[in-house]
């Protein structure tokens, strides 16, 4: 992030950096909200399952490519699989946590605008978990896919059952590729380097591991990414103010204002002239 990330010539946020302890509190209490909502959805073990075999035929009659390709393609060592299971471990709040801290720094108007889109897809991920609850690929013997996670690790969940911290009956929409992408989305537009587009490999990687690893169908990703077009067509990123140029090159930031003293001059060399 470092590499010409600065804004163009003449550039300024249009939004101040907010409150950080406000920030802090905020996010905090959106993830508390989360995670406690997801609990509610907990306990449907059987629609879950009856879920995930309409999402499977799905998938299979819209001839969407088979999850198991992409196993395979980590199923070839060890080595790359123990990684895909680390990235899907350890990557998804701490990358997402880094961007916007760096925006909050950075770029307020950005981080601001990022914090909405993020919370809004957040909301609506978990209106969905509760609905419709979904069991995972690695769940559903019908997909003939290895949990890799419980056979090569690390794993982050346990057995259903005993699992308290986290509802695995979520799957639908995934926001590790929601996330992921708005990360992307995010640094793209809030940079100015060439390389920038070089972000879209991490949803394109994050997309690779939670279907090897059997973690999230195509579908789970394909919702989230429909949500996150939504978020992003509804809440804009606020417009910078329009800079002018003055005769001596100074910015000015208020139009109305140059041409009222425009106007000012105007009189005065009138009255001047007529004085003559």
């Amino acid at each position: 992030m470092n590499a010409r990330t600065e804004p163009a010539e003449g550039e300024t946020d249009a939004i101040a950096r907010p409150p950080l302890v406000r920030e802090l509190l905020l996010v905090a209490g959106l993830f508390l909200v989360y995670k406690f909502g997801r609990q509610l959805a907990t306990g449907h073990t059987g629609e879950a399952f009856g879920n995930a075999h309409r999402v499977w035929d799905l998938e299979r009659a819209v001839h969407l490519p088979g999850e198991g390709s992409v196993q395979n393609l980590l199923l070839h060592g060890d080595t790359l699989v123990h990684l895909a299971n680390t990235y899907y471990a350890t990557v998804h709040f701490p990358a997402t946590a880094a961007f916007l801290i760096w925006l909050y720094l950075r770029r307020p108007t950005h981080y601001v605008w990022a914090r909405r889109i993020l919370a809004a897809v957040t909301a609506a991920a978990l209106v969905v978990h509760l609905t419709f609850p979904l069991a995972p690929p690695r769940m559903l013997a019908a997909t003939g896919l290895v949990d890799t996670a419980k056979v090569y690790g690390p794993s982050v969940y346990g057995p259903p059952q005993t699992d308290h911290l986290s509802n695995q009956f979520a799957a639908m929409p995934s926001l590790h590729f929601g996330w992921a992408l708005m990360v992307a989305i995010g640094l793209i537009v809030a940079t100015r380097s060439r390389w920038r587009w070089l972000w879209l490999l991490h949803p394109l990687l994050t997309l690779t591991v939670i279907v090897g690893t059997a973690n999230h169908y195509w579908l789970d990703a394909i919702v989230a990414a429909a949500m996150l077009g939504i978020a992003l067509a509804v809440i804009r990123l606020p417009r910078r103010p329009e800079r002018t140029r003055t005769p001596a090159g100074r910015a000015q930031e208020n139009p109305a204002a140059a041409d009222a003293d425009a106007n000012a001059n105007a009189e005065k060399n009138v009255l001047v002239g007529a004085g003559r």
